[in-house]
C-alpha cells in the first residue's frame, strides 16, 4: 500500500503547507508594502559618476557592432552591465514607513505563523 507524499517527501501536511504559504505571502506582502525605496546619487571624488559607469558598456556595445565575436567587446559589455547593476543596488535608500504597533505585530505575526506552519508541514505526520 502506498501513502501519498506531501511536502518534503513526507506523508501528509499538504493543508498545513498551503495555509502556511498563504500566511507567508500575506505577511510578506504587508511588510514589503510598508517599505519605501529611493535612489541615491553616484558620487566619485565629489562628481556624479553615473555617466562614467556607462563608458565600459557603450564601448563594449560599439566593439560588438563592429565584430560580434570580439572578446573585449563581450567583456566590456558584461563588465559595464555588472557595474551599472551593482551601482544601482549600492545606492538604494530603503526606509520602513511608520506604522502602528498593531499593524507591525500583525505583519510579523503572519510571517512567523506561516513559516512555522510551512516548517511543520515538512515533518512526517
Amino acid at each position: 500500500m502506498t501513502s501519498s507524499r506531501g511536502p518534503g517527501g513526507t506523508p501528509g501536511g499538504l493543508g498545513e503547507f498551503l495555509l502556511g504559504l498563504g500566511l507567508v505571502v500575506a505577511g510578506g506582502y504587508l511588510v514589503l508594502n510598508q517599505v519605501s525605496v529611493g535612489g541615491g546619487t553616484w558620487n566619485l571624488f565629489g562628481y556624479n559618476a553615473f555617466g562614467l559607469s556607462l563608458v565600459p558598456l557603450l564601448l563594449g556595445i560599439g566593439f560588438l557592432f563592429f565584430n560580434g565575436k570580439s572578446v573585449p567587446g563581450w567583456f566590456l559589455t558584461a563588465a559595464g552591465t555588472i557595474i551599472i547593476f551593482v551601482g544601482i543596488i549600492a545606492n538604494l535608500q530603503i526606509f520602513f514607513r511608520p506604522t502602528s504597533l498593531f499593524n507591525t505585530l500583525m505583519m510579523l505575526g503572519l510571517l512567523a505563523a506561516g513559516l512555522g506552519l510551512v516548517a511543520k508541514s515538512l515533518r512526517s505526520h
